[in-house]
């Protein structure tokens, strides 16, 4: 499994301060990536499984919509996150 609880434990406690802060902006958008880039991994190798670039194209919506959010209520937040992931804005 690529994405074991030790790995999201890694993830927010990089970006989201702690381990047990699930709920910040900024730990929710590098989830996501993290998931963005693995199925981007897995549709390079299986161009025909178009279950799995839905759940992409979800995904990405869904971390674009997050970053929208952040950038209206901090745009320094927003900068230091998108700047940290490697973002394209």
């Amino acid at each position: 499994m690529y994405l074991t609880k030790e790995v999201k434990e890694d993830i927010f406690k990089k970006h989201g301060g702690s381990e047990k802060n699930t709920g910040s902006a900024e730990g929710q958008i590098a989830l996501f990536t993290h998931r963005i880039s693995h199925l981007t991994e897995h549709l390079k190798r299986n161009r025909k499984d178009f279950n799995t670039e839905r759940s992409l194209v979800k995904l990405v919506g869904k971390r674009r919509s997050l970053l929208d959010y952040l950038k209206k209520k901090d745009i320094e937040r927003y900068r230091a996150i998108v700047k940290e992931l490697g973002l394209r804005k």
